[in-house]
């Protein structure tokens, strides 16, 4: 074989088809010198082979742990979950879910911004005849957003009406968690804020936000039905 009219990827292609190269060559795999991978000096075939071996368990040990840390996270936000479930199971009222949602949200999850709006309550057998910002009035347009939300949205960036509703604070807020709560259709917004732009990010997963509007949904709509209003209505028609 004539190396010096021989390209690199020829002698590659040589050497995959001729596995028996080395046997009957050992001498040579002891002579061959490569350049060591970060410290700038040359070691046998054998010698870089370990160091390569060396880096791949570096890289497999860093992904496992990444790994890891990912499923200690989950089960952390699981068992979150599962308090604030049994926290909603337990209130009695809509006034007691409307005051208590936000306090188990900032204190067990260290969200530092909630805020929750509610509208067409009377379609599901109340009037919610309630003194509380929830059922401040809200625009058509926030009603028409609502509606078309598949899932939960994260981002910088809100509505101006959806950002007003935080105040004083809204001018440091920097990321957005808004998730809608639906029966058959959608009746509000619960949205969740931070000053933190890395907190709710687009690409983050929604799939607790998901599980957490359901849940919200859900004990909203049982505190309803269990008023008067509701039952009054239900007898009459």
């Amino acid at each position: 074989m004539d190396l010096s009219m021989t390209t690199p990827e020829e002698i590659t292609q040589y050497l995959q088809d001729h596995p028996e190269f080395f046997e009957e060559h050992p001498d040579l795999l002891e002579s061959l010198r490569f350049p060591h991978p970060y410290e700038g000096r040359v070691i046998s075939i054998n010698e870089r082979q370990v160091a390569m071996l060396r880096e791949k368990n570096k890289l497999l040990q860093n992904r496992l742990q990444e790994l890891i840390d990912v499923g200690e996270n989950n089960d952390a936000i699981s068992e979150k979950m599962h308090r604030l479930t049994v926290a909603l199971l337990g209130f009695g009222s809509l006034p007691e879910l409307l005051h208590e949602l936000q306090y188990h949200l900032c204190e067990d999850f260290s969200i530092p911004h909630v805020v929750l709006r509610l509208w067409q309550i009377d379609e599901f057998g109340t009037e919610a005849d309630l003194p509380s910002p929830e059922f401040d009035p809200i625009s058509n347009n926030v009603r028409i957003l609502a509606q078309g939300m598949l899932r939960p949205y994260c981002g910088p960036e809100v509505d101006d009406e959806i950002r007003q509703w935080f105040a004083q604070d809204a001018e440091y807020l920097k990321s957005f968690a808004v998730i809608p709560l639906k029966k058959q259709s959608n009746f509000g917004l619960l949205v969740m804020a931070s000053p933190e732009a890395e907190r709710f990010y687009p690409d983050m997963g929604t799939l607790y936000l998901e599980r957490l509007g359901d849940m919200v949904s859900s004990s909203i709509m049982r505190l309803i039905q269990q008023t008067p209003g509701a039952a009054n209505r239900e007898s009459a028609s």
